[in-house]
């Protein structure tokens, strides 16, 4: 496990996403496996299902679907860690300089920033709360939802898929998996 923190996750994205997902950084799990939001413990992958972002419960190993549905997922930090205490003030800072290239050259609609922590580490916004954002990247509008990890206890699963929700019907997205209709 130690030598996947040399690991650096490429991105799993494409020009003109309706959604490109941000992590704070990749974990040494996931970075071990090769696929972002590995660890079992993580709930990414039942968040975008019970929103209605996919047609059914994707894993890690099926990420790149998420391109044919408009999704795409990027880091703010590239370094995998343990957990994202270990990311220094300026690592956020620099990574979010390198987020607003890569938002600026592939011209999402939306990004959506996972987790609130990360967003105000690395966009200097201290007093940020989940949701809509009023800063762009370009053209791009920011959302920041709820850190799906499986450490974050101030989401239990329903909740988190509310926030996502949120998000999807925002971005004008239907309900792909038939659970939340068009309201959340």
């Amino acid at each position: 496990m130690e030598t996947a923190r040399e690991t650096r996750l490429p991105d799993l994205i494409a020009d003109n996403l309706c959604v490109l997902l941000a992590g704070i950084n990749p974990g040494l799990s996931s970075a071990a496996d090769g696929h972002h939001f590995a660890n079992p413990g993580n709930r990414l992958w039942p968040a975008l299902y019970r929103s209605g972002f996919t047609p059914d419960l994707l894993s890690a190993d099926r990420e790149q679907e998420l391109l044919g549905l408009g999704i795409g997922i990027t880091s703010i930090v590239r370094r995998p860690t343990v957990r994202a205490a270990e990311l220094t003030k300026s690592e956020y800072l620099e990574g979010g300089k390198q987020l607003r290239q890569r938002v600026l050259d592939r011209r999402p609609e939306w990004l959506a920033l996972l987790g609130v922590t990360g967003y105000r580490a690395a966009f200097d916004a201290p007093g940020a709360q989940v949701g809509l954002q009023p800063e762009t990247i370009g053209t791009t509008r920011i959302w920041v939802l709820p850190n799906p990890s499986g450490l974050n206890a101030h989401y239990p699963p329903a909740a988190l898929a509310t926030e996502f929700a949120r998000l999807r019907i925002a971005a004008g997205l239907q309900d792909r998996s038939g659970i939340v209709g068009d309201q959340a």
